[in-house]
């Protein structure tokens, strides 16, 4: 080998007298780089008698990350709230229509079309630019919806209502583009960041329903106190966005998501960075060969070897297929999804089944529930004690206990009871079986606190049961799963409404809301 060094280039009699250094390793690191900056050694002293300079695992230093992942939970669901937790408004507004039922029925078939569209596409954007559009979607509608519906009335009540499902189509896209890219950025992410994620969805439904609790409360006008209302969502979304561009260029964010890709630490961390899974060892007065983020750089076996100051890299390349960077093929995709869905096929069904019993109940049901005493406050009672018992769940999720699979499917399917519970608050319609209103918020407090729990819990271990360079896939895989129970839930709760109040109808063309004040 040193002969080929010769014919290239004639070396010194003090260059003849170090020797070619041949190491090779399997370690999942990438090639050293050298650094200019970095004084060179005394020659002939072997790479493997140096230390490994690997770059130190960051801190989440004041748990500033855990928090933004929390308001990034937030982010995603408070949106959808926003447009279902204002009840009161909703019903006075379009008196005598689904409106609550047809939103929900929106968002989740919307968000089963998005979040399969992202599953499929999880490969081909980059997972930010995926957030970022999901962001400004969500964002769009909610300030549309707030100046030309709520503040200026620009819409008759048909026109006004067709907006609204509209607008909750965009954010349930928007949002759920989001979700899912989050859940699979999470799962590139130690554990407790899932959980923080999944307690930020139930925080946003907590703030939502304590905002519309204050602005009815504290200012009579219904159109002022639902505009206000809607200026906090939006405010809080646009805190959640700037957020999520500040936390994705920290130091600790990009260490992971690199090792969740394959591909080590980050080059401005880690100089060893070539995706190719194999380490070269070389001697201290070795040429400089570049090899940056998933590059190709100048390869010895294509060029040959090349005498700089005295010693020789020696490279074991990997195949050029392992290097290249192409989109997959549909086969591929497929077979990926397949591969993971047989590890994590039970954690599947388990957060399907929990959140198709919620959906089968909340918001639709409770938000039929009627008290001649309290009268539009029992329905808003209800839905803040489900988003705050779900938020409590959602906490005790983080509690290290660690589920089979086979038991979380189980527990999810126990939760089948609060169906005929809840009927039972509401039939018969003109004397309910259960018609004192501590029994729906009393089942509420149950229902949040287990959907928050067995919801949260499968998410969570998912990703750990499959290997770093899968663990984005999971979490997509996981999320459409969860929306597919979102929509199973959903489809069975606007049938059975459909089926018991026939006469339920969209408001008729032409009509106005009368500019009164009262925006009703």
């Amino acid at each position: 080998m040193g002969s080929v060094g010769a014919e290239r280039r004639r070396p010194t009699p003090a260059q003849t007298e170090s020797s070619v250094v041949q190491s090779y390793s399997f370690d999942s690191y990438q090639l050293e780089e050298e650094e200019s900056s970095k004084d060179v050694p005394e020659r002939g002293v072997l790479a493997l008698s140096q230390p490994d300079f690997e770059e130190p695992i960051p801190d989440d230093r004041y748990h500033g990350i855990y928090f933004a992942m929390l308001l990034a939970g937030v982010g995603f669901l408070l949106p959808y709230n926003s447009f279902i937790t204002d009840v009161d408004y909703l019903h006075h507004k379009f008196k005598g229509t689904s409106i609550v039922f047809d939103m929900s029925l929106t968002y989740i078939v919307v968000a089963l079309l998005a979040v399969i569209l992202n599953n499929v596409l999880v490969e081909r954007l980059s997972m930010h630019t995926r957030i970022t559009v999901g962001y400004i979607l969500a964002l769009g509608p909610l300030v549309f919806v707030s100046v030309f519906d709520v503040w200026l009335a620009k819409f008759t009540t048909r026109q006004a209502y067709v907006v609204n499902l509209v607008s909750v189509g965009v954010v349930a896209f928007g949002c759920t583009v989001q979700q899912s890219s989050f859940y699979g950025y999470m799962g590139m992410l130690p554990k407790r960041y899932t959980q923080g994620v999944m307690t930020g969805e139930s925080t946003a439904g907590v703030i939502i329903s304590l905002s519309r609790i204050f602005t009815k409360l504290l200012i009579a006008d219904e159109r002022r106190n639902t505009l206000i209302f809607f200026l906090v969502s939006i405010s809080m979304e646009m805190l959640c966005f700037l957020l999520h561009l500040l936390v994705r260029r920290s130091r600790f964010v990009r260490y992971y998501t690199s090792l969740g890709q394959a591909k080590g630490p980050g080059r401005c961390h880690d100089p060893r960075d070539n995706g190719t899974g194999y380490r070269v060892h070389h001697d201290v007065t070795t040429e400089e060969v570049r090899f940056g983020n998933g590059g190709t750089g100048t390869s010895v076996a294509e060029e040959g070897l090349e005498d700089v100051v005295g010693g020789i890299y020696v490279r074991f390349d990997a195949p050029k297929a392992k290097i290249k960077k192409s989109w997959p093929s549909i086969r591929d995709m497929i077979l990926h999804r397949y591969v993971v869905s047989r590890v994590i096929w039970a954690y599947m069904l388990s957060i399907a089944i929990t959140y198709s019993i919620t959906l089968c109940l909340f918001p639709g049901l409770e938000s039929e529930i009627r008290n001649e005493t309290m009268g539009e406050w029992l329905p808003i009672l209800i839905m803040a004690t489900f988003n705050m018992s779900d938020f409590v769940g959602k906490i005790l999720a983080a509690l290290p206990y660690d589920w089979s699979g086979g038991r979380l499917l189980l527990f999810s399917c126990l939760r089948v009871v609060f169906i005929p519970l809840f009927v039972m608050c509401v039939y018969p319609a003109d004397a309910p079986t259960l018609s004192h209103p501590a029994w729906p918020c009393f089942f509420s407090l149950l229902m949040g606190v287990t959907n928050g729990y067995f919801g949260s819990v499968p998410m969570i271990q998912a990703a750990g049961k499959v290997p770093p360079e899968q663990r984005e896939l999971a979490g997509n895989t996981m999320t459409v799963s969860y929306m597919s129970g979102l929509m199973v839930g959903s489809t069975v709760a606007y049938a059975a409404y459909s089926f018991t109040t026939p006469g339920h109808k969209i408001p008729t063309l032409g009509t106005h809301a009368p500019a009164n004040g009262t925006g009703y």
